[in-house]
């Protein structure tokens, strides 16, 4: 499992350009893509397709060379294979066969951009791409809206500015963003703002929907004070959605509790999402 360069060929290792020229054969995820690297770094190994069409189907081939004692890298276009690329199948297959499967790590986008976001790094969740379809895009982010870790996004360039407009409205307009885009890159961009702000950004520089894009949003953070939904107007907002429906059951919940009848609402529209 070799990373190769997101960007900036002077970050790959040693190590990688050692064993690209070492082994048997390359599995790559596309041949086009990967040769104009090995042919930047002087490197002859034959190149072999595995992509997410045909790793089912060809992993096979590739365990076949590696009873024979043969050895097999698998790079991605970019960065460490497996992380949103595809390989998955491959290792799970060269693991049952009892095949040692060794890691050579280097460039990761999500590492990288979480190194340099100033964002909490202690604890993270990366959760890939997100839906292309809007309403899907939306539910899925209605179920992490309440997640403490900071959360980090893959996003397509012709996606980012609806993806980053569908986190504010889910998540909030104030809640901390930083588009991490083209990393290692000519035109390497680390923006931070609150989402809202992120979105207008965004919109109003076409350049920033181009190329490769990172999105990291800060973590949710409890509500206190008068904004806070204590247990007690849980209970009641939970046994009123259950007859009711969302506004009318805010309403009561509300006159009931005293909590404001926008946070309670908001919070019942939160839980249908679920």
């Amino acid at each position: 499992m070799v990373a190769t360069p997101i960007g900036n060929l002077e970050d790959v290792t040693a190590r990688a350009l050692r064993i690209l020229r070492e082994v048997s054969v390359i599995a790559a995820e596309d041949t086009r893509h990967s040769s104009r690297l090995m042919q930047h770094f002087g490197i002859q190994t034959p190149l072999l397709a595995c992509h997410e069409h045909n790793e089912r189907e060809q992993g096979s081939r590739f365990i076949a060379r590696l009873l024979e004692g043969q050895d097999v890298a698998l790079i991605s276009d970019a960065g460490t294979p497996l992380i949103s690329d595809p390989g998955f199948h491959l290792v799970r297959q060269a693991r049952a066969a009892g095949i040692t499967v060794v890691p050579v790590p280097g460039a990761c986008a999500l590492i990288a951009a979480l190194s340099a976001a100033g964002l909490p790094s202690d604890r993270f969740a990366f959760e890939g791409f997100l839906p292309a379809k809007e309403a899907a895009r939306k539910a899925r982010l209605a179920l992490i809206k309440e997640e403490v870790r900071t959360l980090i996004f893959y996003e397509a360039p012709h996606r980012v500015l609806a993806t980053v407009a569908d986190l504010a409205n889910v998540f909030g307009g104030d809640r901390a963003a930083v588009l991490a885009r083209e990393l290692t890159k000519s035109f390497e961009t680390l923006k931070s703002l609150p989402l809202s702000e992120l979105r207008a950004w965004i919109e109003n520089d076409t350049n920033q929907q181009r190329g490769e894009c990172v999105l990291l949003v800060g973590g949710w953070v409890a509500p206190v004070g008068e904004d806070a939904v204590d247990g007690n107007a849980e209970r009641v907002l939970d046994i009123l959605l259950a007859e009711l429906p969302v506004k009318q059951a805010a309403v009561l919940a509300a006159e009931i509790t005293g909590v404001r009848k926008n946070l309670l609402y908001q919070r019942a529209l939160s839980k249908q999402a679920r």
